[in-house]
């Protein structure tokens, strides 16, 4: 059937894209081996391009008007910045306070940097396969990745690493288990004793699809190509604290720097679910629809709590159950392991909050929580994971290939840490599960301006129109909608005699604009940075992007080091004060 007329003229409409709220401040675009930025991590701190960043004229002229630095030190004549500039410069604009890193408390208390569908590059159902995908997530900051296992019909002694019934690729259980072996020994050859940057545990989610004998071989493979590097019994004796009572948990600190399997543990009456890949979706094809309901089905009829022995005694402190029913935050999960793992898609914990927030946030204090992408983000799009934080979660799992709003907020939790960040008291043993202090809070954000905004592909620099967009994340924004705050878009004065003082290039914009938003406080709360530019009839073009933790910004003025959309260092900076006031 052809088209109708009314949606042809549709097309041709150049207002189409000009209407509010539809342009997508959420993309971003697919990582690489060269991205820095993710899931936090010290080499972000240390990276070389820092020192590659410029001062505008106009910057420096603003730092001499608010008395950051004299007319003398601020080098007019000279393109490269003074002492004290390079001083402003280098100065980190984020301190994670030393207690959000300790180590020394259980594992539950910690929110731990996580990976889903690890092995893939790109589309979750048409992407590749690649255990360098490993190494890339692991490199920027996950500690917790993720090995889907299937037995490969064609050689029933190497279980394949693949997603499902999809048009990804498979590649060799025994490939991503030496490229995790690499990264453990090359972690702990450059760690160092010094906050974001020491060698830290690596979390296995491992998901069975295999059968007996696939499933003794996952279990070889791991002993013979990890050896000692895998956590493979108890770090203490029986009699411990560890084994007290059914609620003491391992420390983070007591697991080094090993290889942490997560194995599943069926429950007598567990959800009717799976993973992610088990959701389908209108992008697949019948075919791939029927193969599922088929491996659903051959699940149904298999034993329950099919896991040998030789698999799960490596779920040492960590066995995923899928409950059936609410028990496990009501009262306590019946029939569950002593280090269960509560194995749960992004709507099926959504469907609880907020009525049992507080429920699940007092059980997220003790026991361990993985949240994954529901299925339909297929394009490897994010849940947005800071309401699931808000309640404790300890492992939100990421779609690692594209840096998007989500793996930006990521990197604001994790940045500087070795990818395991302390939980705030409230959500911690003890804890009332109440996040929220009681207090309101305001968040004065003065924005200066810009020195190299990048400007991408198919824009020109000499008509660009940048401004900078911020949205205020917050744990009860649940629905999504956050309170969004921009400057004016800054436009330069092409008759520059007319204008008195500086009239910076549009890629070295000035705005001196103070934004300003009230929230509840507490320890959680985010904000977003974009570099846009305003462009009549079209989609506002992101240039740079940047997310910090509120908690861990530094006073006075910074330059922050903005990013791309690939999660890779620019040379582009952004010059802003972060005040606050109780009200």
């Amino acid at each position: 059937m052809s088209e109708s007329l009314t949606s042809r003229f549709a097309k041709l409409n150049p207002l189409a894209k000009a209407r509010p709220g539809v342009y997508d401040e959420d993309a971003g675009e697919e990582i690489d081996n060269t991205t820095v930025a993710g899931g936090g991590h010290g080499a972000r701190q240390s990276s070389n391009t820092k020192n590659q960043l410029k001062i505008s004229r106009a910057i420096k002229s603003f730092l001499v008007h608010e008395y950051v630095v004299s007319e003398e030190d601020a080098a007019f004549d000279s393109d490269e910045p003074s002492e004290a500039l390079r001083v402003l410069l280098d100065k980190p604009h984020i301190q994670v306070p030393p207690e959000v890193t300790d180590r020394s408390h259980p594992l539950p208390e910690y929110y731990i940097s996580s990976s889903h569908n690890t092995y893939l590059l790109g589309h979750q159902l048409r992407g590749e396969s690649s255990a360098s995908a490993y190494e890339i997530a692991l490199s920027t900051g996950s500690r917790c990745v993720e090995i889907d296992a299937w037995d490969d019909e064609a050689n029933r002694e190497e279980p394949k690493v693949t997603h499902g019934y999809t048009l990804v690729s498979n590649i060799p259980f025994h490939a991503v288990c030496g490229t995790i072996r690499d990264v453990v020994d090359r972690e702990a050859a450059e760690s160092v004793n010094k906050q974001g940057y020491r060698a830290a545990p690596i979390m296995l989610s491992l998901e069975n699809h295999c059968d007996a004998h696939g499933q003794l071989r996952l279990a070889q493979i791991m002993r013979e190509v990890w050896g000692d590097r895998l956590l493979s019994r108890a770090v203490r004796e029986m009699g411990h604290e560890e084994q007290a009572t059914g609620y003491e948990q391992v420390r983070l600190d007591d697991l080094g720097s090993k290889i942490v399997v997560i194995v599943e543990y069926h429950l007598p009456e567990e959800a009717d679910i799976s993973d992610s890949s088990s959701d389908s979706s209108s992008d697949e094809e019948e075919e791939k629809k029927e193969a599922r309901a088929a491996y659903k089905a051959k699940k149904k009829t298999a034993a329950k709590g099919a896991i040998i022995p030789e698999l799960a005694e490596l779920g040492v402190y960590a066995q995923s159950v899928k409950p059936k029913d609410n028990s496990w935050f009501e009262d306590v999960l019946p029939n569950g392991p002593h280090h269960h793992l509560i194995n749960v898609s992004e709507t099926g914990l959504a469907a609880h909050m907020p009525a049992a927030s507080e429920k699940i946030a007092r059980h997220n204090s003790k026991y361990l929580m993985r949240v994954f992408p529901k299925g339909t983000r297929i394009s490897s799009k994010n849940l947005q994971q800071v309401p699931y934080w808000g309640i404790g979660a300890q492992i939100c799992a990421m779609n690692w290939q594209t840096f998007g709003a989500s793996m930006q907020l990521n990197e604001a939790l994790f940045s500087g840490t070795e990818g395991y960040v302390r939980k705030p008291a409230p959500l911690r043993a003890g804890g009332d599960g109440k996040l929220n202090t009681g207090r309101k809070r305001k968040l004065i954000l003065h924005v200066a301006g810009a020195s190299g905004v990048p400007v991408t592909e198919g824009h020109d620099e000499d008509e660009i129109r940048p401004y900078v967009t911020c949205s205020l994340v917050h744990p009860d924004d649940l629905n999504g909608e956050h309170q969004k705050r921009k400057t004016a878009p800054y436009k330069q004065h092409k008759l520059g005699f007319m204008h008195r003082g500086d009239n910076p290039p549009r890629t070295d914009p000035i705005w001196d604009e103070k934004l300003e938003w009230e929230y509840d406080d507490n320890e959680l709360v985010f904000l977003r940075m974009l570099i846009k530019s305003d462009v009549s009839f079209a989609a506002n073009p992101i240039f740079a992007v940047a997310a910090v933790r509120l908690l861990y910004v530094t006073p006075e003025w910074s330059f922050i080091r903005m990013l791309d959309l690939k999660g890779r260092e620019t040379r582009c900076s952004l010059l802003v004060k972060f005040s606050f006031e109780d009200i």
